[in-house]
């Protein structure tokens, strides 16, 4: 039984389980005509069930932050109710033809169960990694990012054969797909709710739960700051994400599965290493400094270039690389970070607050560079735009996200002393 008492059986292992099911909300854009055509309704229709889904992830995530903080048994088993439910249940509303039921069971029932699950394994990892607490959120987000490349096999072989106009042969398929992954995940999340456990000896200091103040840390100037900087990688990268295809496309660029497959061991291997590096700054926020310069660098040399053009296919790869492993990075550093500002007690119910940015950056991440395409139609002027907002969010990093030591915790536990006092 010692031999299950360490951290890679109680952290790792359940985070992985947890995150690599959750993961596969990713994987949306190899089912989503799918559903589409089956239901006969628009792609863009059924688009809002996936936008939809990452709101409720973020939300779910912010308001349930304290719920998780007090017991991460319930929380991680919760987080396998809703989202095996509405998995099924979506498979359920696709065989009824319902998009209001899709937007219900796999946007809104599914959203919760992602967002609860995203939270619940992360301050037990930094609970068992202590000074390494970026390896160790690096180590559970890159669970999420390689759901897609796991599951998408998986799905393709659920899904079934395709005709030359790449539609399903057999349609039924697309339902049944949710019921038999269902399973499987209900499984590996039953799993990493058994085995996910604190250390030994470690109780949570209800003390210092108990005098958490929503309102304190909304005012926070530092916690503002981290929120705008997340927020604003978020919406870039997936601004520039969204179009991948069809800037390898204008290029002229044909190996685009190759270019995917790529971007997206850059997006896992940024999750490990921009977080993993935390771990030996001085200051986590240096971090970001470093992502956005990186994100800067490429973009500011197609321009250069005049713009995008057939003859830089290798700069414009190099963007999507270092995008997707920039926005994968700046989801593992945030823990790490908000729990160096802010104190590893009350982690889970800020670093749930901070993830609303997510759930607003996936509502106007896309839909920014579809703006930008629709009214300006040209890819160079979405490049000045994420190049205007990587500078925006370098100058929140610099003057605005504080660089001490003064954690809420400290600012709290010092405000309600004084008050006894006096």
């Amino acid at each position: 039984m010692k031999k299950l008492e360490n951290k890679w059986m109680r952290a790792v292992l359940p985070a992985l389980l947890i995150h690599c099911s959750i993961g596969t909300v990713y994987c949306w854009s190899l089912f989503k005509a799918d559903i589409a055509t089956y239901i006969g309704r628009s792609v863009s229709e059924v688009e809002w069930a996936f936008s939809l889904a990452i709101f409720m992830l973020g939300m779910s995530a912010a308001f349930g932050g304290r719920f998780v903080e007090k017991d991460i048994h319930k929380s991680s088993l919760l987080s396998a109710l809703f989202f095996v439910v509405g998995m099924v249940a979506t498979g359920f509303f696709i065989y009824q033809k319902s998009l209001f039921g899709i937007y219900f069971s796999y946007g809104i029932v599914m959203g919760i169960g992602l967002g609860i699950g995203y939270l619940t394994p992360v301050k037990t990892l930094m609970l068992w990694f202590g000074k390494q607490k970026g390896l160790a959120t690096g180590l559970a987000v890159a669970g999420f990012g390689l759901a897609k490349v796991i599951a998408s096999p998986l799905m393709e072989k659920l899904l079934g054969e395709r005709n030359s106009e790449g539609v399903l042969v057999q349609g039924t398929n697309v339902y049944m797909m949710f019921f038999i992954l269902a399973g499987i995940y209900s499984i590996m999340m039953f799993i990493g709710y058994l085995l996910l456990k604190k250390p030994t000896g470690y109780s949570e200091e209800q003390a210092a739960i108990g005098h958490f103040s929503y309102k304190q840390i909304l005012k926070n100037r530092t916690f503002i700051g981290i929120w705008l900087m997340f927020y604003i990688n978020i919406t870039s990268g997936l601004a520039l994400i969204a179009q991948e295809k069809g800037i390898l496309m204008y290029i002229g660029f044909g190996a685009i599965g190759l270019v995917s497959s790529l971007t997206a061991v850059f997006n896992a291997g940024g999750r490990i290493v921009f977080s993993s590096l935390g771990d030996r700054l001085k200051d986590r926020n240096t971090i970001y400094k470093i992502i956005f310069i990186l994100s800067i660098a490429p973009i500011l040399l197609i321009i250069g270039f005049d713009g995008l053009g057939n003859s830089i296919a290798i700069l414009i790869i190099a963007l999507l690389c270092i995008v997707n492993a920039g926005y994968g990075g700046g989801f593992s550093s945030l823990p790490p970070l908000l729990a160096d500002r802010f104190g590893i007690n009350s982690i889970s119910t800020v670093h749930g607050l901070a993830l609303s940015a997510w759930a607003f950056a996936g509502l106007s991440g896309n839909q920014l560079s579809a703006f930008i395409l629709e009214k300006t139609g040209s890819y160079d002027m979405l490049l000045y735009v994420i190049l205007i907002l990587f500078l925006l969010a370098t100058l929140i990093s610099v003057f605005v996200v504080r660089s001490n030591k003064a954690s809420l915790e400290k600012e709290l536990f010092v405000r309600k002393k004084k008050q006894m006092v006096s």
